[in-house]
């Protein structure tokens, strides 16, 4: 789905770059040797973690699978939540066009993944595996997204931040 027909794109259309309130979801996804997937965003050309918006309809569960599908072309299984982000320091983002929102995101795991990575959406300039320790590039939200998994795996604790 193009970004003009998603219902964020049809609200754009209304009320222009203002800042806007969105909710999400956000996903660590972690191979057999502990890497996680990042994609290398074509929007601010720093990596990030698979994710995205809800759509009408959607929960956020659901939104974490169609996303992980749009932008990699894994199906993911197994996911569990790990923390929720709603900070407006991390979370109020102007995109390169202008646009401004403050995201509320549910952030989840998972180490269950099938599929070919692909990148089938437009949203990512590349894909690729890293460790936790030697994480490139981030967006500030994002990084904090991958903070808050570490302390998660050390305490096994849902985090707010």
């Amino acid at each position: 789905m193009s970004f003009q027909e998603s219902h964020l794109g049809k609200i754009r259309q209304l009320v222009g770059s203002r800042l806007l309130l969105v909710p999400g979801v956000r996903i660590v996804i972690q191979d057999s040797e502990g890497k996680v997937l990042l994609q290398k965003r074509s929007d601010f050309g720093v990596w990030g973690l698979p994710g995205g918006n809800a759509e009408p309809g959607e929960d956020l569960r659901t939104v974490a699978h169609r996303e992980v599908f749009e932008e990699t072309g894994l199906t993911i299984t197994d996911i569990k939540p790990f923390g929720f982000s709603s900070n407006p320091e991390t979370e109020t983002i102007e995109f390169p066009n202008g646009d401004q929102c403050q995201f509320f995101v549910l952030n989840f795991f998972t180490r269950c993944y099938s599929g070919d990575l692909i990148m089938q959406d437009g949203e990512s300039l590349e894909l690729d595996w890293f460790d936790l320790n030697k994480l490139p590039e981030m967006l500030l939200n994002m990084s904090a997204s991958l903070s808050a998994y570490r302390v998660y795996c050390s305490n096994a604790e849902f985090q707010l931040f």
